[in-house]
């Protein structure tokens, strides 16, 4: 966590110097530490050494004024001490303990040097201990017994042979005869252990403070180029390609900026490479466009035409019919004419006339409306309008064409058109053209004797759904297997047999019906016949993309 935000929070430069400032304040501490404890050991040291100097001195001095218990020789002998800075008091007693001269004043209580004292008079050596008073200061109380030399004789060495050997004549024997007490202050070894810590201390800071700038020079001369190289790296990803870092340095920065002055070089030219190829890139993918709305229009075109090769015969079928009657109506009104004189043409006569002649303008006029749906629905456009489109009125024209080959097929077609619907946004000759494919489909999958019913509904809006119009065409034909249900849609699929379908009906149907924003859903079983819904909504929806082939084929059964 601490190591993350620091790489967060800081910079490059604080990255290099707080590392190696906190590396060297560490050894600073470490050693100075170190040489200021050994310092203060060397003064406590030299402190105890001083003192055991001194008491043996006074010890070897003091040994007549001892004997003598002479107070004046031993004041004499301890007012050299005096030159001492560091002696706090003198004692010097008898063996029955009683002082027999002093210097300086004791600050420590009996009971506190007792049991020490008691410990020198059994071991009757030189000993040193240290001590803190009542006003926390610190003593050095160190103890010596002073001594003197006593020459025995015994008796076997007294006669003739004393006067022969010296050593038979006389012992010499050491003893006791008095202790010596010197108390010493350590304040002195305080004071320059302090003063060593201090210039310890102060050392440390300067030699920190040295480290820490010639660190944030060097790191200053090794981030200020790489600032340098991150500036113009943000200013190339601006687009700005004319940045050149100038670092002249024969070192690794150095290689880094002639490498990175030709990167920034490469990458213009071939940044002005790839827009003189977009610049042309753009121009071919128009050119590209325009050829592809050109195929998809004859392609558009093509399963058009072939949907009016299937329908020609129905429609020269329904052509013929009122052709027949208005030629038999016209033949034989002409005929009457010719026979009868006007003055003597009746008012019966003038009837049948006029009803033949009503009978020929209204077979005309169905010959005028085939005439006309079949070239609207054949018309070829590159621009395709919308315009509001009565669903049933649509459905209603491509009946002409369909209803001959459905009864020749011996199928019967029942249609469902629901009252009132509301308009659509659309274009009446491509929804003529879904709607011909769909029916010629159900006509090729349906066996003689079966039903092809045609419905229409309208599915008001609901929450954030528009209302919708929808078709419906259903068969009672072959169906279709549910692994091909995804691929239905695609172009050049087909379940027909060669020769009888291209395979594009169900494409283009699909492509037309997304254009109007809608859908095409299929629900199918094998050998119980299809559904096919074309569901458009009422104010066309514009869709960001196609879906899946799932979405193609809808709900499924």
């Amino acid at each position: 966590m601490i190591r993350r935000w620091l790489s967060e929070r800081l910079n490059l430069r604080l990255r290099f110097v707080l590392p190696i400032s906190a590396i060297v304040i560490a050894c600073m501490t470490v050693v100075s530490g170190f040489l200021i404890k050994r310092q203060a050991d060397g003064y406590r040291r030299e402190l105890q050494t001083n003192g055991e100097t001194i008491i043996k001195i006074l010890a070897v001095n003091a040994e007549s004024g001892v004997l003598f218990e002479s107070p004046y020789e031993l004041d004499a002998l301890l007012g050299t001490l005096h030159r001492f800075a560091s002696v706090d008091y003198c004692l010097i007693r008898n063996l029955d303990g009683q002082v027999i001269s002093s210097l300086g004043q004791n600050r420590l209580t009996p009971d506190d040097l007792s049991p020490f004292r008691d410990s020198v008079y059994l071991s009757k050596t030189l000993v040193s201990r240290h001590f803190v008073d009542g006003q926390g200061h610190k003593v050095l109380i160190i103890m010596a017994p002073i001594t003197t030399e006593r020459k025995t004789v015994q008796r076997e060495s007294l006669g003739l042979t004393a006067g022969l050997d010296p050593s038979l004549t006389a012992s010499t024997v050491s003893e006791s005869i008095g202790w010596i007490e010197l108390g010493m202050s350590v304040s002195s070894v305080d004071e320059a252990t302090k003063a060593a810590t201090e210039a310890a201390i102060l050392l440390a800071f300067v030699v920190l403070l040295v480290t820490i700038l010639v660190v944030a020079i060097v790191v200053n001369a090794v981030v200020k180029p790489i600032t340098s190289l991150a500036r113009a790296t943000d200013q190339i990803s601006r687009g700005d390609f004319s940045t050149v870092v100038q670092i002249s340095r024969g070192d690794e920065i150095g290689q880094l900026a002639d490498v990175f002055n030709r990167m920034t070089r490469t990458l213009k030219h071939s940044r002005e490479e790839i827009e003189q190829y977009n610049r042309t890139l753009e121009e071919k993918i128009i050119e590209r466009t325009r050829q592809l709305d050109d195929a998809q229009a004859q392609l558009i075109q093509s399963e058009k035409m072939s949907a009016i090769g299937q329908l020609a015969a129905g429609v020269a079928h329904e052509l013929n019919n009122p052709l027949g009657g208005i030629l038999g109506y016209a033949q034989f009104t002409l005929e009457k004419l010719r026979k009868n004189a006007p003055d003597k043409t009746t008012s019966k006569e003038i009837d049948s006339y006029i009803r033949y002649v009503s009978d020929i303008e209204l077979q005309a006029r169905r010959c005028k409306t085939i005439v006309q749906n079949l070239l609207r629905f054949s018309r070829s456009s590159r621009t395709v309008e919308f315009n509001e489109t009565d669903i049933n009125q649509t459905l209603e024209q491509t009946l002409t064409f369909v209803e001959h080959q459905l009864r020749i097929s011996q199928i019967e077609l029942m249609v469902d058109l629901a009252p009132n619907l509301p308009r659509i946004q659309g274009n009446s000759g491509q929804l003529q053209q879904v709607l011909t494919n769909l029916i010629i489909n159900a006509m090729h999958a349906s066996a003689p004797g079966t039903t092809i019913t045609v419905s229409t509904r309208y599915c008001p809006a609901l929450g954030e759904f528009s209302g919708t119009v929808e078709v419906a065409i259903a068969d009672h034909g072959h169906g279709i297997a549910r692994e091909n249900l995804t691929k239905i849609f695609e172009p050049f699929f087909t379940t027909k047999e060669v020769g009888k379908g291209t395979g594009l009906g169900l494409s283009v149907s699909y492509g037309i019906v997304k254009e109007h924003g809608g859908e095409i859903m299929v629900e199918s079983e094998v050998g119980r016949g299809s559904t096919f819904t074309i569901i458009i909504p009422v104010q066309k929806q514009e869709l960001s993309a196609d879906k899946t082939n799932e979405a193609k084929s809808g709900q499924m059964a």
